[in-house]
């Protein structure tokens, strides 16, 4: 049974005190949960007042011997800082984490000052509609050196290779930044840390005022979910909003891969390239591996005498945390066996880095993996993407994105009969269900082809 106890405050403005009896602690001490409740209009007549507070004390009842404790202090912020410590002491991987902490940047000044009891449905729709409108980007995309830079680094008697260790990027994005071409925000901050300046006082900041995709869209949706989720989970907030709410629609488009005449220019223009990017782009080609795999790959994982690879982890970068090694994207390893021409490479690269090994000496960071840096320290994986791009304008190529020669090795797999599992189990997806939906097309027309060839057979019959 409840009681209402009624308060009249300094300023003469009312509210009640509700008091429901929550069951017995472990002393057999009474446990009392209470809430403040006051009239939601100033003009409300003694008889409103009445039937609106009886509503609040059949509610809060309700909600005790259901065993919600409705949390009407912590706001969305506060829960939120929670849920994400949380998710890091439960082992959510570092760049999730990372992740979701750029996500929460824009969630919070949309509705991290609201109470998780408060927020609504229509509170998301309208944030997720500004997120579609144009200018909605605050962040500095992208920046473009307005000094000298490579005459400053000769001031400061630092070469490009020791820049790019100092500040953990590929020695390719600190060298196309000396060279004046547009490079990451984030990049820039690092470098002008380095430099000891203002990011604006050595670089031009372009902002993007395009409106973010709707996948975007969706992963700001998603991670709201996520938290109002363990809030409904841990019995703070009766349903979780987010479900209700009605974000874009993601249409998936199908993946980009090469034809196999542009594989072959691809190959053609690698006869000229050095010895470390031909053989990983090679990897690349060949197993359809992850760039953080190929770049976390070690010596110790890989059998050059039967050509089998196992991949066992992968390195990564964040601005937050530098290059990093982790496991790969589903935290389970597989083993493949190379083609005899990847293996050929490998066996040669392996030489020439025994050989430069030997000319570094003690300078050489032993770190065991296959592809590094010219000292043998870990390579930075965005400096895969960056070799292809330089690789592909230079040979007058098309964009080559390392992920594209991911969807190449499905698409050839799928179009040559390879069933579904086993092709994932090649590409390291956590599940057929998840190769099947991003090639679903190339499916398709496997599935075509299948059945005009068993068509076919009627095409023989003998006329009677």
């Amino acid at each position: 049974m409840a009681t209402v106890e009624k308060r009249v405050g300094k300023k003469g403005n009312i509210s009640y005190r509700i008091t429901v009896a929550g069951g017995i602690d472990s002393t057999g001490k009474q446990i009392r949960m209470r809430r403040t409740w006051e009239p939601p209009k100033p003009d409300m007549t003694p008889k409103q007042i009445e039937k609106a507070l009886n509503r609040a004390v059949a509610d809060f009842e309700r909600e005790i011997e259901q065993g919600y404790r409705l949390d009407h202090k912590q706001t969305f912020s506060e829960y939120a800082a929670y849920v994400m410590d949380l998710k890091e002491r439960t082992g959510v991987k570092p760049r999730t984490i990372d992740r979701y902490t750029d996500l929460l940047k824009r969630i919070n000044i949309a509705i991290g000052h609201l109470k998780l009891t408060d927020i609504r449905p229509q509170h998301l729709n309208a944030f997720y509609q500004n997120l579609a409108a144009e200018g909605v980007r605050n962040d500095k995309c992208k920046a473009i050196a307005k000094i000298d830079l490579e005459a400053r680094l000769k001031e400061l008697k630092v070469s490009i290779s020791k820049l790019a260790r100092h500040t953990g990027m590929a020695s390719s994005t600190a060298a196309a930044a000396v060279h004046g071409n547009t490079i990451s925000y984030e990049k820039a901050e690092a470098i002008a840390k380095a430099l000891g300046e203002k990011t604006e006082a050595i670089f031009d900041i372009e902002k993007d005022s395009s409106p973010l995709s709707n996948k975007t869209v969706l992963e700001h949706h998603r991670l709201i979910s996520t938290v109002m989720a363990q809030a409904e989970k841990e019995m703070l907030i009766p349903f979780n909003p987010a479900t209700k709410a009605t974000p874009p629609k993601f249409e998936r488009k199908d993946p980009d891969y090469y034809q196999p005449e542009e594989i072959s220019a691809i190959l053609d223009a690698l006869e000229k390239a050095p010895l470390k990017w031909r053989a990983l782009t090679y990897l690349l080609i060949d197993t359809g591996c992850r760039r953080g795999e190929a770049a976390g790959l070690k010596w110790e994982s890989l059998d050059l005498s039967t050509g089998i690879m196992t991949i066992e982890r992968a390195l990564l970068y964040s601005p937050q945390r530098g290059v990093y090694e982790g496991s790969p994207k589903t935290g389970k390893k597989r083993t493949l066996r190379l083609a005899q021409e990847t293996v050929d490479l490998l066996t040669e690269y392996h030489t020439a880095q025994l050989i430069s090994q030997a000319a570094y000496g003690d300078a050489w960071i032993e770190t065991g993996y296959v592809f590094t840096r010219d000292n043998g320290d870990r390579m930075n994986p965005d400096s895969v993407t960056d070799w292809l791009n330089k690789f592909s304008k230079t040979n007058n190529l098309p964009h080559i994105h390392p992920h594209a020669f991911r969807h190449t090795a499905a698409s050839t797999m799928i179009a040559n009969g390879v069933d579904i599992v086993t092709t994932a189990n090649e590409l390291g997806h956590a599940s057929a269900t998840t190769t099947a939906t991003i090639y679903a097309h190339q499916i398709a027309e496997a599935k075509a082809k299948a059945e005009n060839v068993r068509a076919s057979i009627f095409k023989h019959k003998v006329p009677q």
